[in-house]
């Protein structure tokens, strides 16, 4: 996990999304060991996995990161 202040985005590595809804993201994120429905609405626009069958960088936002807490 790391946090970027200047775009207040909270970011995971070698994420995977395995499913979708028309709101949310279901997406694993190994740096956790977890699987978590993140809203589309906070999905960082920096994220490299936005819809089903995305590998990569997760990016949401540093608000929901801390109410879901998903920081360290």
């Amino acid at each position: 996990m790391l946090r970027n202040p200047s775009s207040d985005a909270v970011y995971f590595d070698g994420c995977t999304v395995e499913a979708e809804t028309a709101k949310a993201v279901l997406v694993v994120i190994p740096d956790l060991n977890k699987k978590v429905w993140i809203p589309k609405s906070q999905v960082h626009e920096d994220s490299e996995v936005e819809e089903k069958g995305d590998e990569g960088a997760l990016a949401i936002t540093a608000w929901f990161a801390e109410k879901e807490g998903l920081e360290s």
